[in-house]
């Protein structure tokens, strides 16, 4: 069998792998193989983060009329979701896969298969081809993990893939997990008329969000008769009656459904890989790697989903380039990965949108922590809404005056946390949020009300 030689192997073809290829392409010339076993283009634009935003705006936009129509002198009819209709406007504004082998085609070798490891530097797709490079970028992304839950295997379970295909909406549903994906689709089939409840291991729903802000969020989904149920555990176990799945929760209490939605957590696409074979450290939680995105073996560098660390698509993206740097520096002078001012957001209505440490982080660091507040339904631009619930929450620093965290629960909080991972890697003050311009009537215009609580009173 002969081998072909590249200077770079990426395996996988979604956002890490297609930003690692087009950087070690534009800025070094290197001649990149790119092999993908499943679903060129990745996750996000193909299953994940683009098609299910097309479901929220869906939703959002049946829930606005069914809210906020009548009270505008609008009149229509109680509106109707049509699945089928909605499924082929969300397949509408993705591209298709031969288009996307073509795309990538033009500028990689692409390779259609299952990777194995052979050495250190050689990879082999299925039983006739292998391929070789001193530098491999392994991106080849997670999937949902199953929970070992008794009679899960009687359980016909969907995911944030195998949702956005359904022709129907579930009569009821119980989401299992309370992270970004299970809180997006809770309310996305409580607004097409699915009865939801979501049930979540620990105290608070988005377990990294700022605690204040979780429980405005949360509140927000309870009015909107999502039922939110947070156990010590979680489901024990589920069971058949008739057509109905029963799920019986920590504690005792028994929930009939009739379909359940996983989202408690990922896994790394890892296994196939045969890294056992060449000393490449890994778990389920994906491969270990330093802030250079190095794993145990020289040589080997691991960025997205498939690598242990945060997973979302801008951090895919911004590992894979500091692998690239890392890969072809000549004076190792390339970044290292740090995660201190990372913006998140939840794309729920309203959103959960932070950036910075939440209070708690910053009192277990050691800061002597202030924390300013504003409520959404004090902002005139919530006023145009019936919604009312909202928070924006400031956490700085009280000898330096410096801001440590912002937290927003509004619409558009996606939009504006963004914008301020700048200011607090630039080392923006309280002060300086709170005599700072701003727009009205704007969502933003609420974070500078928190921080004018912040200044020291006027004397006269």
């Amino acid at each position: 069998m002969s081998t072909e030689q590249f200077d770079l192997i990426v395996l996988g073809a979604g956002s890490a792998a297609r930003d690692g290829a087009g950087k070690a392409k534009r800025e070094h010339g290197a001649n990149v193989a790119m092999i993908e076993r499943e679903r060129w283009g990745g996750s996000c634009p193909n299953i994940a983060c683009r098609p299910t935003k097309a479901y929220l705006t869906a939703a959002e936009l049946v829930h606005d009329i069914n809210t906020q129509a009548a009270n505008r002198g609008i009149e229509v009819s109680s509106p109707k979701i049509d699945m089928t209709r909605l499924r082929a406007w969300k397949n509408s504004i993705r591209r298709d896969q031969d288009s996307w082998v073509e795309v990538l085609g033009g500028q990689y070798t692409v390779v259609p298969g299952e990777a194995t490891f052979v050495d250190e530097q050689t990879v082999r797709v299925g039983n006739a081809v292998e391929l070789s490079a001193e530098r491999i970028l392994i991106a080849t992304g997670g999937r949902t993990a199953v929970p070992p839950i008794p009679g899960i295997e009687q359980v016909d379970w969907i995911d944030h893939i195998s949702a956005l295909e359904l022709d129907r909406v579930p009569e009821s549903l119980l989401v299992i997990g309370a992270g970004p994906v299970g809180l997006e689709f809770a309310q996305i089939f409580a607004r097409l008329g699915s009865r939801v409840a979501i049930v979540n291991h620990g105290t608070q729903i988005a377990a990294r969000a700022d605690t204040e802000a979780a429980n405005e969020l949360q509140a927000s989904l309870e009015e909107e008769r999502i039922e939110v149920i947070l156990t010590d555990g979680g489901v024990e176990r589920f069971s058949r009656n008739g057509k109905s799945l029963e799920a019986t929760l920590t504690g005792g209490r028994t929930i009939a459904v009739s379909d359940v939605l996983l989202a408690s957590g990922r896994t790394a696409n890892v296994e196939a890989l045969g890294l056992d074979g060449i000393g490449v450290e890994a778990s389920p939680r994906g491969i270990v790697v330093d802030d250079r995105q190095r794993t145990t073996v020289g040589g080997i560098w691991a960025a997205g989903d498939a690598a242990a660390g945060p997973m979302f698509t801008p951090t895919a993206q911004y590992q894979a380039r500091i692998a690239i740097e890392d890969m072809f520096a000549s004076n190792g002078a390339g970044r290292r990965a740090a995660y201190e001012i990372l913006p998140t957001a939840i794309f729920t209505d309203p959103e959960l949108g932070s950036v910075g440490l939440t209070e708690s982080e910053a009192r277990a660091q050691g800061f002597e922590v202030e924390v300013v507040k504003h409520p959404l339904s004090a902002v005139t631009r919530a006023q145009f809404s019936t919604s009312r619930r909202g928070l924006y929450k400031i956490v700085f620093d009280r000898g330096s005056r410096k801001v440590l965290g912002v937290h927003v629960v509004s619409r558009g909080a996606s939009d504006i946390v963004g914008g301020l991972a700048l200011a607090l890697g630039l080392g923006v003050t309280i002060d300086d949020m709170a005599l700072v311009h701003h727009v009205y009537p704007s969502y933003g215009e609420g974070l500078k009300a928190a921080a004018e609580q912040a200044l020291a009173p006027v004397r006269v």
